[in-house]
């Protein structure tokens, strides 16, 4: 992947970003007490595509993080000079995963944060057995996972907008 760099010695990811800030980005599980972080990431990330503010409270319980979630499911954090930067979950069912969420705070776009994150989404899919990864994108992300080899697989419904229907993708591994 480009801009990667070796590991750290604590055994995080590093990243040198392609643009944007100088700074290391690293990236590491979440921690309990993060997930108000982390649901703040998630709401400015999709925030910044110019959603108002109907559509944001609509898909608010969508995009907020639990405890649980930290337990039940596989997530990652990605960090910028102490601050966290961004965020994935993917969710492992036997052969296949689903990529949950993947947002950059839109500070961080730009940066290689997403790139990074999704590296680590594919490698977790990989280690866990899944031979693919189902991707439902906003449609301003859509081609993003296309770039990173994702191919169009139609349209699944919206799970916070009643006749809302977004871009479905599928990863083979």
């Amino acid at each position: 992947m480009a801009g990667t760099g070796d590991a750290a010695r604590d055994g995080r990811a590093r990243v040198r970003p392609v643009r944007g800030s100088a700074s290391a980005v690293t990236l590491r599980p979440p921690r309990p007490g993060e997930v108000g972080l982390l649901t703040a990431v998630c709401l400015r990330s999709k925030a910044h595509w110019g959603y108002d503010r109907a559509f944001m409270e609509a898909c608010r319980a969508e995009l907020t993080l639990t405890e649980a979630d930290l337990e039940m499911n596989r997530l990652q954090v990605a960090l910028r000079d102490g601050a966290i930067v961004g965020v994935a979950e993917i969710a492992l069912a036997d052969d296949e995963a689903d990529l949950e969420k993947l947002f950059v705070a839109p500070e961080a776009m730009g940066c290689g944060v997403g790139g990074m994150l999704f590296a680590w989404a594919v490698a977790a899919c990989r280690q866990g057995g899944a031979r693919r990864m189902i991707i439902e994108a906003d449609p301003d992300a859509a081609a993003f996972y296309r770039r990173h080899g994702a191919r169009d697989a139609g349209q699944s419904p919206s799970g916070s907008i009643p006749g809302r229907f977004l871009p479905r993708l599928v990863l083979d591994f």
